[in-house]
């Protein structure tokens, strides 16, 4: 069971950005779904569906590039957007979108997949900080979501087939069952997002002190000569 309160506080400039741009957009969401969670899960699927790929596919470019192996980093992410799709693949068959919605989702799908790029590009740290807090207000959407469900302000419903199939959930599943489960996928997404960030803060630090301690040493170098 993953933790569900779980928050990566800022630690730099960095996650700052990643912070305060997640921030934004789930003010936006509040502003234009409130409380429409079946078509606000429809929408932000479809974005969140692109991160994964978007990395997946520059990763599996770097790692043809350079020559080196990947340490499973493109599988992990291709698997994730092969997952978020399966909730947007959800979503639908529960919200039924209206064709406006329909085309909001795919104007907001390619200005997304345009975005992230350009941001995975410039800072791979960045682009996988704002992912994890893209789940983190996930988790937090889906746990309200379940609120509601559970106490009578949106009525419950039978699973749609393809959440049984995918998740492998008894016949008689409801829709608080799909939310629980999908919220469990975005903590695990989350977890993840934040560790590979993590990972090449971790890296970037140690090729500052790399960097230091070279410069240092070729200073002495040229100081005894």
């Amino acid at each position: 069971m993953n933790n569900l309160e779980k928050h990566y506080k800022p630690k730099n400039f960095s996650d700052s950005v990643a912070f305060g741009f997640t921030k934004f957009l789930r003010f936006l969401a509040d502003v234009f779904f409130r409380k429409k969670y079946g078509h606000r899960a429809v929408v932000l699927e479809t974005v969140a569906a692109v991160p994964g790929m978007v990395a997946g596919m520059l990763l599996h470019l770097k790692s043809l590039r350079k020559m080196e192996d990947d340490k499973g980093w493109i599988k992990i992410l291709l698997d994730e957007a092969a997952n978020e799709r399966m909730h947007l693949m959800t979503f639908i068959e529960i919200a039924k979108p209206t064709f406006l919605e329909r085309l909001i989702i795919i104007i907001a799908q390619f200005i997304f997949i345009i975005m992230y790029m350009i941001i995975f590009i410039i800072s791979q740290r960045t682009a996988h900080r704002i992912v994890g807090y893209f789940e983190e207000e996930a988790v937090i959407s889906y746990t309200e979501y379940l609120k509601e469900l559970e106490g009578g302000q949106i009525e419950d419903q039978p699973a749609p087939e393809i959440a049984i199939n995918y998740w492998n959930l008894p016949l008689h599943s409801t829709l608080k069952d799909v939310v629980k489960v999908i919220r469990d996928d975005e903590a695990g997404h989350r977890d993840v997002n934040h560790s590979f960030a993590t990972i090449l803060d971790g890296r970037k630090i140690n090729e500052k002190n790399r960097d230091y301690k070279t410069s240092n040493q070729s200073k002495k170098k040229i100081i005894n000569e």
